[in-house]
């Protein structure tokens, strides 16, 4: 089968890898692709979730990501699937159903929503299968869809109880001027255990002029690529959509014959590396491929990983990771030479604030940026550190602000968390000071703990008190800032902040 889409995406006569909860990410998209899906669909994505997404380009991978609040990347694609890429979302609200579609729309071929999902997660919130039980909903939804988008939208369903309601309710989407419909051959109640009902399917076929999509022959009826087709005619349908079938092998779109697992698991786990995928997808994806073979000494190796370099040490990938990271690295450093404007404060009141994120990763493991600042103002005898959090409502972020010497120093980025938000704070109060902040490679730092001063001191048999007690650990700043004389004034970096002593 091929896709005869001329500029807008076709739906007839096409081979689609379904929408599947944690399997329907960029590199099993990009995979199925390759071996020869026609059209691939996202995941489910809630539409709550995905309307308070920002829409960035990452010039290091080259992908379009939607990041949430939370910094979690919802949805990521790339120009490679582009023209060929379905964005399912789950929704009971046209007006939200709307916006998400309009944020997306750009970077994807077409939009589709999810009617015929049974699990709690979409149903429980009028989503997915509980639409099937309010037709005007559905109408609702789609009719704004279709006036509100420039590409196509579909829908995804599955059978009513009986033949003739499922009919009606085909006929009723198919007056909102969607392009194609999916049909799932099993009853909401029903799952992949039972017969997928084919004469349903066929029903709806030849009850509508649009092209309709027969779902649910895994297993029982396609094993591989030449099965697609007497699927596909066994149900009178325009097109096929594999789930199932695809999620074990997807080189069941391979027109040539199936590929061992092992190639496929190869070729995946190379495009996990290669777009950053994070690490307990691409495991959850491999254990679906390896199947019964979980419990071989590989899957039970896959089982204990917990990153993609783990992963792809264990089947033989090492290399090619390091390769890839590597070549991530020069793209990192050349988006951050070039494309990185330089950080400026601005002062608004008293307040002086910079553009800063908190990455966890860029900092020590033992010494944070609120650290050096809480030992800097020990060692210049200033008021510690106090740090004033808000929270916003809409999404739960953090913003905090730090008073150190009746100067007061803040990010204009939100952050996931309290505790990230206080440092982010500190960042900017460190950088506009001049002083080190603790990150990895951070040359001259002079912040030693107390406990390696402790030790420099002690016999080598004898344990500190913070050893034995447990206490805090506290550290000490050996940094030179410029004091005038005759005056109780600290002055660093060209700022000048009052002291408490004489």
């Amino acid at each position: 089968m091929t896709s005869n889409a001329v500029g807008r995406l076709s739906f007839r006569n096409i081979a689609a890898l379904a929408p599947m909860v944690r399997v329907g990410t960029l590199p099993m998209r990009l995979l199925a692709l390759d071996l020869g899906a026609d059209i691939v669909y996202s995941e489910e994505l809630i539409d709550i979730k995905m309307a308070q997404c920002e829409r960035v380009v990452n010039e290091v991978l080259e992908t379009v990501d939607f990041v949430a609040p939370d910094e979690k990347i919802m949805f990521r694609t790339c120009r490679k699937e582009k023209d060929r890429v379905v964005f399912q979302m789950g929704t009971a609200n046209p007006e939200r159903a709307l916006r998400v579609a309009q944020l997306v729309e750009n970077d994807v071929a077409a939009i589709d929503v999810n009617m015929g999902c049974p699990k709690e997660y979409s149903t429980k919130g009028g989503m997915g299968a509980a639409l099937l039980s309010d037709p005007d909903k559905i109408e609702a939804i789609l009719t704004t869809l279709v006036k509100g988008v420039s590409k196509p939208v579909t829908c995804k369903i599955r059978i009513l109880p009986t033949l003739e309601d499922t009919v009606n309710l085909a006929r009723r989407v198919e007056k909102t001027g969607v392009a194609a419909i999916a049909v799932h051959g099993r009853l909401k109640e029903e799952r992949p255990s039972h017969p997928v009902h084919c004469d349903y399917i066929q029903a709806v076929a030849e009850a509508l002029n649009i092209p309709v999509i027969a779902n649910g022959g895994s297993l029982d009826l396609v094993k591989t690529y030449d099965d697609i087709e007497p699927f596909r005619s066994a149900a009178g349908s325009s097109s096929v959509m594999l789930a199932r079938a695809a999620m074990w092998n997807p080189s069941v779109f391979r027109r040539q014959g199936m590929l061992a697992v092992e190639q496929v698991i190869e070729d995946y786990i190379k495009y996990a590396v290669r777009y950053d995928n994070h690490a307990f997808n691409t495991k959850y994806c491999i254990c679906q491929m390896l199947r019964d073979r979980v419990e071989s000494p590989a899957g039970k190796r896959l089982h204990s990983a917990q990153t993609n370099a783990e992963i792809s040490e264990i089947f033989g990938l090492k290399e090619f990771y390091e390769k890839t990271q590597a070549e991530l690295q020069v793209r990192r450093e050349a988006v951050k030479t070039n494309l990185n404007p330089p950080e400026l404060s601005v002062t608004v009141g008293d307040v002086t604030m910079m553009s800063v994120k908190f990455e966890r990763r860029e900092y020590s493991a033992e010494v944070s940026p609120k650290m050096y600042l809480l030992e800097w103002s020990r060692q210049q005898k200033l008021e510690q550190p106090r740090y004033d959090t808000a929270q916003r409502t809409q999404d739960r972020a953090f913003q905090s602000t730090v008073t150190m010497a009746a100067r007061r120093y803040r990010s204009t980025l939100w952050e996931k968390s309290k505790k990230y938000a206080e440092q982010a704070a500190a960042v900017v109060c460190l950088r506009v000071l001049g002083l080190p902040e603790g990150r990895v490679g951070e040359e001259n730092q002079g912040l030693v703990g107390k406990r390696k001063r402790e030790r420099m001191r002690s016999p080598p048999d004898q344990d500190t008190a913070e050893e034995q007690g447990g206490r805090k650990r506290h550290l000490s700043l050996h940094l030179q800032p410029q004091v005038s004389k005759g005056s109780a004034a600290v002055v660093t970096n060209g700022v000048r902040l009052q002291t408490d002593g004489p």
